[in-house]
């Protein structure tokens, strides 16, 4: 494939900080594909992202289009958007996508059928689909700092092409063949952020907080090999280094909502207010798990998370009821 065409599925912050960095190193223009008509306008006039990047100047080869017909060149397709419309909006706009495009996801939670966004792309259309997750903010991203992605993918070639697409950009990838994997990390490291974040409100101890990090890496890894995974997918960039950006930094969304539940300050109207991927997959997660197990015993960090979620909840006795499981 000699220099692929490329669109972006997606002209919000993650999808402009990617595509911008692309353009920068290319003499063929990369297309980001949105229905929000002003922000399409303010790329294509002003070089502009004015809704969310507005003091940084694009890259001339990075364009805009409301038009799905863009879709039609596109030999790759980053889907940027939302996890719980990503299939249906693929789903929509099959018509214009190359039957051999190749498909990458960037969501980070569960389909609306209660699995990965991978699987069920893959059991509906004949694109590969791959995944491309990892530790990344999108404003360091469109600053230009040293970003990491796994890409994951059934097919080995693919990491020699992207390989090649990033060569030269601030943006750094691993491989792994481990799709379900990483797709599986990138939900559960948002729920695993909302503990921590609970535990940092509560306790500013150095020695429970990495106590605390440590117990929740290990259940990760065992949610992740009882879905299938690969346990080496966690030292990927999806997985630890994804799982401590998430969780110890508080530019996280769900760390933040961690630390807003153990202030006491989370209301239900936050969370109608605020994408919280992690919140929706406990309750996938538990609801599973609790079909052959019991999630408390096995999994004592989600567990106690669903019940906070489901019902009257002492939150003073998050962190101690954890640390008694293993008594």
């Amino acid at each position: 494939m000699n220099t692929p065409s490329i669109t972006i599925i997606g002209a919000g912050s993650i999808g402009t900080a990617l595509g911008n960095i692309i353009a920068r190193k290319r003499e063929k223009e990369i297309f980001l594909y949105s229905i929000e008509q002003d922000v399409v306008d303010s790329i294509n006039q002003k070089r502009l992202n004015e809704k969310y990047f507005p003091n940084i100047k694009l890259a001339k080869f990075l364009k805009a289009s409301a038009d799905p017909e863009i879709l039609h060149d596109a030999d790759i397709v980053f889907l940027a958007i939302p996890s719980n419309v990503t299939v249906d909006y693929v789903l929509e706009h099959r018509p214009y996508i190359k039957k051999d495009a190749i498909l990458l996801n960037m969501a980070k939670g569960f389909s609306r059928e209660q699995n990965t966004i991978t699987e069920a792309l893959s059991s509906k259309i004949a694109n590969p689909v791959c995944s491309f997750k990892g530790p990344t903010f999108a404003r360091e991203l469109i600053n230009k700092l040293p970003t990491a992605f796994t890409l994951g993918s059934k097919d080995p070639t693919h990491y020699a092409l992207f390989k090649g697409i990033f060569s030269d950009t601030p943006i750094h990838i691993d491989f792994s063949t481990d799709v379900k994997g990483v797709e599986v990390l990138s939900i559960l490291k948002n729920i695993y952020a909302i503990a921590m974040g609970i535990v940092d409100a509560h306790f500013n101890s150095p020695n429970l907080r990495f106590l605390f990090l440590t117990r929740a890496f290990n259940e990760m890894k065992n949610i992740l090999i009882r879905y299938g995974g690969k346990a080496e997918t966690m030292f990927n960039y999806c997985g630890y280094g994804d799982f401590t950006l998430t969780a110890l930094n508080d530019l996280s969304r769900n760390r933040t909502l961690g630390l807003l539940i153990g202030k006491g300050f989370f209301t239900d109207d936050i969370s109608d207010k605020v994408v919280l991927e992690g919140k929706i997959a406990v309750n996938v997660f538990c609801e599973e798990i609790s079909q052959t197990n019991s999630v408390e015993c096995t999994y004592p960090i989600i567990g106690e998370l669903y019940k906070l979620f489901n019902g009257e909840y002492k939150i003073s006795e998050f962190v101690s009821n954890i640390i008694r499981s293993d008594n």
